[in-house]
């Protein structure tokens, strides 16, 4: 196995995957999920009966999108700046609300995938073709930086939705949110959804559903793997195991080893070996409350504006201005 220093890289992607998997525990990251089936495998979650998240939150947007729309419009129009819009499906809602109300504002729906913002954008024209919207593929904070430096006279609204900071330890959720109050001005908000602590049995099976479709998405990685790098995990050889931890409100998932084997990445000249029960951790997903929310705003520099919570009190969509 060569060192990480002579391992030449084509990509970031390979890159990490080669200091995860010879990291000790292994792991990998999350954000790798997203190619073009696994778009489409997390469009599935979304649908399922256990994956409560989404209805949840779409019934926020739908109950208060008056309420909203009227706190995001600002008097010379603004910017709607969606990070991670996936298929848009919530953020829809607030469109034809804005739409209807006839608000001054362009969306600008920023995503890792080009493939998901290429389809945003097609039905989106198709549904309002006068919109304004402008998509921008990359990483959040490096389009946020270049959003921000162009703000000068126009609102920017932020929008989180889907508990996408859950993906992030506190300590890089502060980050996160440091980050995107850097890119505000005073009159910009930040609307970011949160999923909140509830029975743990509800959490688990929402990343443990009934028709596998969250472990064949988990599993997508390794297939992704294979495909891009030449490698040879054989996914029958491995369990996928969610975990809840109520008393710091932490959901991970990995992938088990569920024998001695070894995997080679030709394309890394890379062999790694797993023990039997061995494991690969590839996802975290935190829960919430108002006391962590309202920590991690202030220690950001942000202060809760508003709040809004689905009648089980399962999900909360707060806004945020700079303190």
């Amino acid at each position: 196995m060569k060192s990480n220093q002579e391992t030449k890289f084509k990509n970031t992607f390979e890159e990490e995957v080669y200091e995860g998997l010879t990291a000790f525990p292994k792991y990998l990251s999350s954000k790798y999920f997203y190619d073009k089936k696994g778009d489409k495998l997390f469009q599935k979650i979304m649908a399922l009966p256990e994956y409560y998240l989404t209805e949840c939150e779409r019934t926020i947007i739908e109950e208060n999108k008056a309420d909203i729309s009227n706190l995001f419009s600002g008097d010379a129009g603004f910017d709607l700046v969606e990070l991670g819009a996936g298929d848009g499906k919530k953020t829809k809602i607030l469109l034809q609300e804005l739409i209807e109300t006839k608000r001054n504002f362009t969306y600008k729906p920023i995503d890792i995938s080009q493939n998901v913002l290429d389809e945003l954008e097609e039905d989106v024209l198709n549904r309002w073709p006068s919109i304004n919207i402008e998509t921008e593929q990359g990483t959040y904070f490096n389009i946020l930086k270049k959003l921000s430096e162009q703000q000068k006279d126009r609102k920017m609204v932020i929008v989180v939705l889907g508990s996408n900071i859950g993906n992030l330890p506190h300590k890089y959720a502060v980050e996160f949110l440091t980050t995107i109050r850097k890119s505000m001005q005073p009159e910009d908000l930040l609307f970011m959804g949160f999923d909140q602590k509830k029975d743990p049995q509800v959490i688990l099976n929402a990343y443990n559903d009934s028709q596998g479709v969250t472990e064949e998405f988990n599993k997508n990685l390794l297939s992704r793997i294979n495909e891009e790098m030449n490698a040879n995990f054989d996914l029958q050889k491995f369990n996928h195991w969610p975990v809840y931890d109520p008393e710091n409100g932490t959901t991970k998932s990995y992938l088990v080893s569920t024998e001695d084997q070894t995997v080679t990445l030709q394309n890394l000249d890379l062999d790694i070996h797993f023990s039997a029960w061995e494991s690969i951790h590839t996802e975290i997903s935190q829960k919430y409350d108002d006391v962590i929310v309202n920590w991690l705003a202030q220690e950001a520099g942000l202060v809760v504006e508003k709040q809004y919570s689905d009648p089980k009190n399962y999900f909360t969509d707060y806004i945020f201005r700079i303190k």
